[in-house]
């Protein structure tokens, strides 16, 4: 897998998939698992292109971190990818226009981008799915449930840990063996 800067990456083809993926929990890692399939399925590079830091987290820097980035790049290696992108999430990154990013999209020439269905780009987040669909092929996963029928989201892993509830957290984030140690001074 090779780990690249914003504005870098040119490809003949691939199929894509952005976000935070803080946590890279159980919802994110079907999203990759489902581009992953159709990545080779059409003998394409998997890319991801995420932000570091999380925009949730650059917002509102009380926000819990789930996952730095050396950790993320860990977990997306174990899930097959190919290319990580990381945009360095700042107040330049926050002003770009949609059509710059789309522009950097299209030297990816995704064959298929696979977002969560509330993905949202671009300068004021005037970029979503619909604008993203008038541009490229794009999968839309609906929420990943866990057995109790709630969405998994980082979001919620947060609340989960503030709370204590650190073993039902690990769950959603589904590492098996592998989570990152929810115990330390960033988790309390």
């Amino acid at each position: 897998m090779r780990v690249l800067k914003d504005k870098t990456l040119k490809l003949s083809a691939s199929v894509l998939t952005i976000g935070a993926l803080d946590g890279v929990h159980k919802g994110h890692q079907t999203l990759i698992s489902r581009a992953k399939m159709r990545a080779r399925k059409f003998n394409v590079p998997l890319v991801v292109y995420t932000f570091d830091p999380p925009p949730r987290v650059y917002f509102n820097k009380s926000t819990l971190l789930l996952t730095p980035l050396a950790e993320k790049i860990k977990w997306l290696s174990l899930l097959g990818v190919d290319y990580v992108i990381v945009a360095p999430f700042n107040a330049n990154f926050m002003a770009r226009e949609v059509h710059s990013f789309l522009t950097e999209l299209a030297d990816l020439n995704p064959l298929e981008i696979w977002e969560g269905h509330d993905f949202q780009f671009g300068k004021n987040r005037e970029g979503n799915v619909d604008t993203l669909r008038k541009h490229f092929s794009v999968q839309v996963l609906e929420p990943i449930r866990c057995n109790s029928g709630e969405i998994i989201s980082s979001s919620r892993i947060r609340i989960l840990i503030k709370e204590g509830m650190v073993s039902q957290a690990k769950q959603l984030l589904g590492w098996k063996g592998l989570s990152p140690d929810l115990t330390g001074d960033n988790y309390l």
